[in-house]
Order: structure tokens, then C-alpha cells, then sequence
């Protein structure tokens, strides 16, 4: 087999990037990359906001398609114009049966978990609102039920008790970049064999701004989790004196006490803390409606 496969490579945000340059700067031949659409956001929505994988493949003179629906003939006529061997996708939306099915080698897929646990849209936020002690990333074949395709490889990290999704987002990007290169180096010389997937499945469904809303009347492991598990986006909020606040940073405070779980106490200067069943939640980075993001001193700084 050449060491020269074509590959389409699939992907929108910041997480799917590295990728995307590991196989670049590897001699791999990129013939096209597909993206999402750009749109207008920012103050006044008058920006143009283009994908980082599309700011990536520009810049180093790689064809971006941009397709609004993945069904649509006239796209799916130009990706087999294109004729790859093998499509990578990293951070995408899901593929119809047409697209992911058309190369030669199929399609494959990295999973920000390690499968089967936390399939779905949000898998590295869900992996920490729910207290786990490790995560990682997979790479697999796609196929049509989303995240259940066969796998290729896996590579773990350990997770740390006070570990946000945005750290664990980050420490998992070059990680899985590696795995796709090796994944793809193996195809290539035809030295890999998917397994198919075992053990209890897990989900992580996408996240809405109500679900983000935390439940301070419980246990401060519980409501630490899901703090760092939603930070730094789309962040644990509640709300206070009739506003929202949004919660960044916390610390867990295990002691026994009096108050009613739910309430806020504070000596108005060093902290701002939330009773819970056995302690305190302790905010140290919030963001009250109307206002930006702060350390707690600051916070409180501006509090009448």
C-alpha cells in the first residue's frame, strides 16, 4: 500500500487542529478539508467567525469545503471527485451513510472518551460532572449508530480532583493528534485490526443552558464535579440576589454545619462560599449577569 493515501480530513473547533497538523507536517497527503459554515457572531453579531480547522487549512494552502447539508448531491458529488482513500474526522457533526461510507478505508473517528463509556456529544465534560478518575481518547471506524463503530487505539489520562473540562480538554488535543497519526500510519501500511467495542456503554448527551443549572442543595463532591465538569464552558450557574451567576472555579469544604443548604455566606472581603449537606462550596471565580469574569476577591470588591 502507498504511504501517500489521500485523506479528507472533518473537523470544526480548536480540538480537532492538531490533528489536522499532525497528519499535515507527516507528509500526509490532505486533499480537501470539510468544515462548518461560517457565521457572524461577536458585539452586534457583524463578525465573521471562521473554524479554527478552516483558519488552519488556508493557511497552509489545503481546499476547504464548507457544505450546509451533508446530503446535498452537488456536495456529495465534489467529495468523490476528490477520490481519498480515507476520511478523518475529529469534532465534527454526524455523517450520513453516503459521506462516511464512500472511501476505500472508510472513515475514521476520534472520540474524546474512552469508548464505550460517555459516547455522545459531551464526553469530556460528562466524564468529570460524574467523578471520574480517568479519561482518554479512542480512535474508530465510523459506522452508522454514533460512537459504536469497531476501534482501532486508546490512550488514557489519569484525571485530577480538581481537573477541569477545559484542562482535560487541553491535555487530550496532542494526545489525540498522536493517536490519530498512529491510527492512519497503521491503515497505511496495513498493519491494524479494529476490535469491536466491549464493556457497559456509557452517554454524554449534548448540553443545554438548563442542564448547566447547578443543584447546590446536595453533597459538595457532587456540585465540585459539576463545577470544573462544565468550566470553563458552557458553566455551572445559579442564581444570586435575583441574578445569574455563573460559577467558573470552586472548592470543595467538607465540615459539619448548621446552615441550610442553598445559602450563601460571606464576610463581604475573602470568601463566598454555598452551604451544601456535609460543607461549603467556595466560589473563587464567578461571573455575575451584566458583569465579567472575576476572582472572588474582586467579586466581592464590587458588591454593595
Amino acid at each position: 500500500m502507498s504511504n501517500h493515501m489521500r485523506i479528507i480530513f472533518m473537523g470544526t473547533p480548536d480540538f480537532a487542529v492538531p490533528s489536522l497538523e499532525i497528519l499535515h507536517q507527516n507528509g500526509h497527503e490532505i486533499a480537501a478539508v470539510i468544515t462548518a459554515t461560517d457565521k457572524y457572531g461577536g458585539r452586534n453579531g457583524k463578525k465573521l467567525i471562521e473554524s479554527a480547522v478552516k483558519k488552519y487549512a488556508q493557511a497552509h494552502d489545503i481546499p476547504v469545503l464548507q457544505p450546509k447539508n451533508l446530503k446535498d448531491p452537488a456536495f456529495i458529488a465534489d467529495l468523490r471527485k476528490l477520490k481519498a482513500d480515507l476520511q478523518v474526522v475529529v469534532a465534527f457533526r454526524m455523517l450520513p451513510e453516503a459521506v462516511w461510507d464512500m472511501p476505500q478505508y472508510g472513515t475514521l473517528n476520534l472520540h474524546g472518551s474512552l469508548l464505550p463509556k460517555y459516547r455522545g456529544a459531551a464526553p469530556i465534560n460528562w466524564a468529570i460532572i460524574n467523578g471520574e478518575k480517568e479519561s482518554g481518547v479512542t480512535t474508530f471506524k465510523l459506522k452508522h449508530a454514533i460512537d459504536t463503530g469497531d476501534m482501532y487505539f486508546q490512550a488514557k489520562v489519569i484525571i485530577d480532583e480538581n481537573m477541569t473540562a477545559g484542562e482535560l480538554h487541553d491535555q487530550l488535543m496532542p494526545i489525540g493528534a498522536k493517536l490519530v497519526l498512529q491510527t492512519v500510519k497503521a491503515i497505511e501500511a496495513g498493519d491494524i485490526k479494529a476490535q469491536e467495542q466491549s464493556g457497559e456503554p456509557t452517554h454524554a448527551p449534548k448540553l443545554f443552558h438548563q442542564t448547566c443549572k447547578i443543584d447546590i442543595d446536595t453533597l459538595s463532591e457532587k456540585a465540585h464535579n459539576f463545577i470544573r465538569g462544565l468550566s470553563p464552558y458552557p458553566t455551572a450557574w445559579t442564581t444570586y440576589e435575583d441574578k445569574k451567576l455563573k460559577i467558573f472555579l470552586a472548592e470543595k469544604e467538607l465540615v459539619k454545619h448548621n446552615e441550610i443548604p442553598g445559602t450563601f455566606h460571606t464576610d463581604r472581603k475573602s470568601f463566598f462560599k454555598v452551604a451544601t449537606q456535609d460543607g461549603y462550596i467556595n466560589l473563587l471565580e464567578v461571573q455575575i449577569q451584566g458583569r465579567k469574569r472575576m476572582k472572588i476577591k474582586d467579586f466581592l470588591n464590587g458588591l454593595k
